[in-house]
């Protein structure tokens, strides 16, 4: 088997998503998990749907009917004031007895019980209500109870399916990711195939239903309406296209902002060591006003549109009943009745036909959301560990034996980690793998596991490719025990009992006690039965890692693999441990893998690794004699200088061993959190997946902890926003105006109706054109102040979210270097914070101050109304409102969804499935996923079961919600037929009062529903101030700075942990002092404190003990930008801004503005010149996204010019040759000493032959220097230094 196609497979595969991608799910295969019984709920549930459309414009029918009783009482009465008319048998006669004939030679019917014709129509209502509230809730619950039910199913699908991925995947797919899919992606399916469906079809009903009977009524009038639609939709349509491409371009400008704060947040180290925060800032702001402009524009434009809209409407209204009351009036093709039915029948059924298209937003984002699902159910994994196939051996020995193995993680497929690997491992033997960081050794040990397959060549056991043998049986024969052992939330007996299921109490008690663990276990109140907590947070690491041994014991496994079990522990832990683990060992293949040479010198064999290759085997003396890897890792780790002779060297080596605390755990740590520099880049990925679990536990911890921010107080927000006052006034002078148009909305339509009832012919003519003139007045004027509504509040709004983010901004690069090691400040989480925080703002300012007033103006206008023209009938449909407000609310949260609650009965079933997606590694060897795969749908059928109870509940509210409109309707015109029959009162009145009242009632309804965002904004803004007000650690704006600066520098028994790390000592006890003008080398491993102590320096970090004096005082009391203009840094991956050559050369100095002769000079003097020149644009080369336009030994030379423009007293070098090549090293070699002529100069080295000539060589260990001198004085000393450049041995 030579090459394993799967790896190219996979990168076709990703090019095959890419095109994917842009397909999403056709709707119906959402319903792909339904059963027979879901489709017929939802057939039901549709038919429902439609017939409950039908039910408003049905009611307009009754309505058109009551209108005529009113229109047809009021003549009556008007006839009947004449004292000689008098009315008999249902006609008017004239007194004398004749016949009373009108204008048009028609009889007069009168004698019409008004009140009982209402109550007719009432009891019609009240049928129509009932309907409503069966069809309601029918349709509701069908639908609700059905997606439930397939959602529960593709919940288990998906969950099973990802515990099938094969490691690899969750590489590529972070758990946190997952966690969001589980629970947000299934949602948004839910959202899509729920009671949404149902309210679509309602709609579309209605809205075929009013326009059927707009034509059955009258045919011309609904033509000349909807003959004006189009503009309607023209305008929705037009107003929606420009806001798309408005807001792209607002998206596009602030991308670019953010693009800057991104860069600048990433490269903090930079900006500060250079002290750019000021010129960034600037940057910054430059971008964000092309962002204000666009949004300002967009505001703009949906107030114009939105004027548009409102005039369009009103106009349309005053041509309706022109014409309308010609038809009445001149040819009687209508009833006044008729008129109000198809008027409004096909007003509310165009109304229905806009309000279906946020279903369709939902619909949508559930395809997508879909997508992600469906694609990872349809996905088949690369290794199946549920699979059945493959051979099981009836006999094992347990001989490994990796054959030309080359391998790289599918995540960076760039990085080749196992290059051409071939290691035999005997049977029972103990096999030790040794060799720096990241050089495969615990990669080999994840093979061996089949986590993932080798690229090239394979990995047999007992000479049987593993590929070949059955999965679950080939994990069930291998116990491993990490460095951070995984313990599951559960009781000490069930972690334990974990490692085989169906083990007797016995057998676990002999395995605690083979792991040294039975002692401290039965010291516990609960013994066996204490809880270990989440992540078994409650154990000490020594108690954890004899749990996880027991875990492995337990197994009787043939094969144990050792991943660093001791090095996470104090040395009397260790001890212990260690002892546990040197009894399991006999008799089984074990393969160990440790820093701490000193346990694994007695193994059998140990495999020197380097660069994915085993370079070297033997035992630890054959090894010693080779001064290969494991001789220069030896002489690293020996502190004592004294000894001259190999034997006493590994002598000494195991006491100080056992005083040795940094290990590699600290070392893994590093690679977790170091930000400063890409060295940690090329780093063991388990480091990666073992820190991603470290995050997800603490980014849970955090989530949890914004959800309870504090909300900030209004008035803070609107200080913020003071400078715009005189937009926001105007703005509230047109929401005041917008929220008066609807109460007077209802005045005109019931004067129209009254015009109907006016029997002087001209008099009637004039007072319906009067009326659709000031139809056509208010639509003019509403234009204008919907248009300076959207305009001003756009403004004020704009401004103030430029206003934050600035202040955002400002208040992160003012914080301390430290602040952002912790993950919770990561660049693109508070790149995302300044994004949509400060946005966010806006929805308690700008607009939404602008609801309110208009829906203040909006209830107050009304109810002056409708009490001065009737204040009983105002009372009561007073009673009513709560119930329509009540209606009002329940749909803004239909809109928003019940998603919430059933959220916080998913968590259960989420902490299951986060824990085993962020302990995958674990679980797969303990070929466990099937026992969490059963817990997680155990858990899935609570919530499920509530939610279909649910599924009730929300029903009967739903049907309820709906129908209170039709009975408050039936009860309110009952009422106003007493008023009109017993006290006289006039029916425009009537109509005047209730069209009035309930207008303003669903105003309110629409305010409830802005209240969301106005919780929301309170707390981003909350968040914002939060930065804002946090005070920086190192403060930057005082400090001393003196005239002749030296450039003295002493280290006085430093001991530093990082913040994010505070259990890694890395500095302890630093002591090291340099004279101005002269040169200081640190040599020593990676991790040692060496680049520390430059950031130190640099007053990145204060030290926790002791004090770093430059020309001797405190850095604690030196002014900052005064200290770090004095220092030039060029790091070992110097990080370059994406502009040109001569800006990132001028970057150097941020305090003057540098002349071109100057930077010119510099790049002479750093050997850039020449290269520059070559260039076809030269100094104006654009250098690309750090600098990736260029090649190492330019970018580095480039990063020394920006050094030495600044002209520093120190110069700190930061292994700033080890990523070049021998022929760039020795050009940037030369440019380096040039540059460090006169400076004081800290050197940190990887190479020795670059520091001979240094003044002062310090070699440090563990955080402190054990030795120092000139390069002749310590190779006379013949300690650790000598050892290091005699041999050749690389020193990092």
């Amino acid at each position: 088997m030579a090459s394993n196609p799967s790896s190219k497979s996979d990168n076709r595969k990703a090019s095959e998503d890419k095109k994917k991608s842009n397909v999403t799910v056709g709707y119906f295969q959402l319903f792909r998990f339904a059963t027979c019984k879901d489709i017929a709920m939802m057939a039901t549930g549709c038919v429902c749907a439609v017939a409950h459309g039908a039910a408003p414009p049905l009611m307009m029918l009754v309505f058109g009917m009551m209108t005529d009783t009113f229109v047809g009482y009021e003549l009556e009465i008007q006839e009947l004031k004449d004292i000689n008319k008098m009315c008999s048998n249902g006609s008017i006669y004239w007194r004398n007895g004749t016949l009373y004939l009108n204008a048009e030679n028609r009889t007069f019917s009168c004698g019409a019980d008004i009140e009982a014709e209402l109550t007719m129509f009432a009891y019609y209502y009240i049928g129509i209500a009932a309907g409503v509230l069966f069809l309601g809730y029918i349709q509701i619950f069908f639908w609700v109870s059905a997606a439930a039910r397939q959602v529960q199913k593709i919940r288990k699908i998906y969950f099973r399916k990802v515990m099938r991925m094969e490691i690899g995947w969750f590489d590529c797919n972070s758990a946190g990711e997952l966690n969001t899919r589980i629970s947000d992606d299934i949602n948004k399916i839910n959202n899509a195939i729920a009671d949404q469906v149902s309210i679509f079809l309602q709609r579309l009903s209605t809205f075929v239903v009013g326009f059927l009977v707009g034509f059955i009524g009258g045919w011309k009038l609904t033509l000349v309406v909807i003959a004006v639609s189009p503009l309607i939709g023209l305008g929705a349509g037009l107003m929606a296209m420009a806001v798309a491409r408005l807001t792209g371009r607002e998206l596009m400008a602030y991308a670019k902002a953010g693009a800057v704060a991104e860069e600048v947040l990433s490269s903090i180290r930079t900006v500060a060591a250079f002290g750019g925060e000021k010129k960034e800032e600037d940057r910054y702001d430059q971008n964000l006003a092309a962002a204000q402009d666009w949004g300002v524009r967009k505001g703009t434009i949906i107030g114009v549109f939105q004027g548009y809209l409102w005039c369009i409407i009103f106009l349309c209204y005053g041509l309706a009943f022109w014409y309308g009351s010609k038809l009445v009036l001149d040819t009687q093709e209508l009833s006044p009745g008729t008129l109000v039915q198809v008027f409004f029948g096909v007003l509310m059924g165009a109304m229905n036909l806009g309000q279906a298209s946020p279903c369709l937003e939902a619909f949508a984002s559930g395809r997508a959301a879909a997508k992600t699902i469906f694609d990872t159910i349809d996905r088949k994994p690369l290794i199946d560990c549920f699979s059945e196939d493959g051979h099981k051996l009836d006999k094992v020995k347990g001989d490994i034996e990796f054959h030309n193995v080359t391998f790289h993680y599918p995540s960076r497929p760039d990085v080749k980690i196992l290059n051409d690997l071939n290691v035999v491992i005997q049977n029972g033997e103990t096999t030790a793998f040794v060799g720096p960081s990241g050089m495969g050794k615990s990669t080999a040990i994840q093979l061996i596991q089949r986590f993932y397959d080798p690229d090239e060549g394979k990995v047999t056991l007992d000479g049987h490719d593993i590929r070949s043998l059955n999965i679950q049986w080939l994990r069930s024969l291998i116990g491993v025990v990490e460095q951070e052992p995984v313990l599951f939330a559960t009781t000490i007996m069930e972690n334990i009992r974990y490692g085989r299921p169906g083990v007797s109490m016995e057998d676990i008690i002999d395995a605690a006690k083979e792991a040294n663990a039975y002692n401290f276990i039965m010291d516990l109140p609960q013994k066996f039965d204490t809880l270990v907590g989440e992540g078994g947070g409650q154990m000490s690491g020594g108690q954890k890692q004899r749990i996880a041994i027991a875990r492995a014991l337990i197994r009787n496994p043939k094969i144990l693999l050792l991943d660093m079990a001791t090095s996470a522990l104090d040395n009397e832990s260790e001890a212990v441990v260690q002892e546990a683990l040197d009894k399991v060992r006999l008799g089984r293949t074990t393969i160990s893998i440790a820093h701490r040479l000193s346990t694994i010198r007695n193994a059998d064999v140990i495999v020197g690794f380097d660069h994915g290759q085993a370079v070297e085997r033997g035992t630890h003396s054959e090894l010693l004699e080779k001064k290969g890897v494991y001789f220069t890792l030896v002489t690293l780790q020996n502190r004592s200088p004294s000894n001259k002779s190999n034997d006493a060297l590994s002598d000494s080596f195991e006491e100080d061993f056992d005083q040795r605390r940094m290990s590699q755990g600290s070392h893994r740590g590093s690679i977790r959190f170091r930000s400063h520099s890409v060295k940690s880049c090329e780093f063991v990925p388990d480091a990666i997946s073992g820190g991603l679990q470290i995050l997800s536990s603490k980014d849970n911890v955090i989530s949890k902890d914004n959800e309870r921010e504090e909300a900030a107080p209004v008035a803070r927000i609107l200080k913020y926003n003071q400078p715009e006052w005189p937009y926001m006034l105007l703005g509230s002078l047109g929401a005041a105006v917008n929220g008066s148009l609807n109460p007077i909305y209802a005045v005109l339509f019931s004067q129209i109706l009254g015009t109907f009832a006016i029997q002087d012919v001209v008099a009637q003519r004039t007072q319906i054109d009067a009326v659709c003139v000031l139809f056509c007045i208010v639509g003019v004027g509403s234009f204008f102040s919907q248009f300076l509504q959207g305009y001003a509040f756009a403004k004020s709004g704009e401004l103030l979210t430029r206003r934050l983010r600035r202040l955002g901004f400002q208040a992160m690069l003012k914080q301390e270097v430290g602040w952002f090691d912790d993950p919770m400040n990561s660049p693109g989480t508070l790149t995302t914070r300044l994004a949509t925080d400060a946005s966010m703002v806006q929805g308690a300012t700008g607009s939404q101050i602008g609801m309110i007033v208009n829906s203040i103006t909006s209830l107050a206008v009304s109810f002056a109304i409708s009490f001065y023209f009737s204040w009983k009938l105002t009372l009561v449909i007073l009673c009513f409102l709560p119930f329509l407000g009540l209606s009002g609310a329940f749909q803004a949260k239909m809109l928003t969804g019940f998603a919430n609650e059933d959220k916080i009965a998913m968590e259960a079933a989420g902490q299951v499935s986060g824990e085993a997606l962020s302990n995958i590694r674990t679980i797969a060897g303990l070929a466990k996923e099937s026992a969490f795969v059963d817990a997680y749908e155990e858990l899935l059928n609570p919530p499920f079961e509530s939610a279909l109870k649910k599924a009730h509940i929300y029903g009967i509210c739903f049907g309820f919600a709906q129908c209170v409109v039709f009975l408050s309707t039936a009860a309110s015109y009952r009422f106003g037929g007493f008023l009109v029959q017993q006290e006289g009162l006039s029916y425009i009145y009537v109509f005047r009062v209730i069209s009035a009242v309930v207008v303003s009632g669903t105003a309110l309804g629409k305010a409830s529903s802005f209240t969301p965002d106005y919780a929301k904004a309170k707390i981003a803004a909350a968040q914002l101030f939060k930065l804002v007000d946090r005070v920086p650690k190192i403060n930057s704006t005082t400090g001393q700075t003196w005239d002749h600066f030296k450039g003295k520098i002493e280290f006085l028994n430093c001991k530093f942990t990082y913040p994010t790390r505070p259990d890694v000592q890395v500095l302890n006890g630093l002591t090291v002092s340099v004279k101005p003008g002269e040169t200081l080398a640190f040599v020593g491993s990676s991790g040692c404190g060496k680049s520390t102590s430059v950031q130190l320096l640099e007053r990145f970090y204060d030290p926790d003990e002791g004090n770093v004096l430059v020309d001797g005082r405190s850095s604690k009391i030196i002014s900052v930008p005064f200290l770090r203009s004095q220092m030039g840094i060029v790091s070992q991956e110097p990080v370059l801004f994406d502009c040109s050559i001569e800006e990132n050369i001028r970057y150097g100095d941020n305090t003057r503005s540098i002349s071109m002769d100057e930077v010119i000079e510099a790049s002479k003097k750093a050997f850039l010149h020449d290269f520059v020149m070559t260039l076809p644009e030269k100094y104006n080369t654009q250098v690309g996204a750090q600098g990736s336009q260029l090649s190492r030994g330019q970018k580095q030379r480039i990063a020394i010019a920006r050094a030495i423009v600044r002209n520093p007293k120190i110069l700190l070098l930061d292994e700033a040759t080890s990523a070049l090549d021998t022929e760039s090293e020795q050009t940037v070699q030369v440019a380096l000493d040039e540059a460090r002529k006169g400076r004081t100069c800290i050197v940190i080295a990887h190479r020795l032959s670059t520091i001979q000539n240094a003044d002062i060589i310090a070699v440090m260990s563990q955080g402190a220097v054990i030795e120092q001198g000139t390069h002749r004085t310590l190779m006379a000393k013949m300690g650790a230094y000598y050892k290091l450049v005699t041999t050749g041995a690389p020193v990092s």
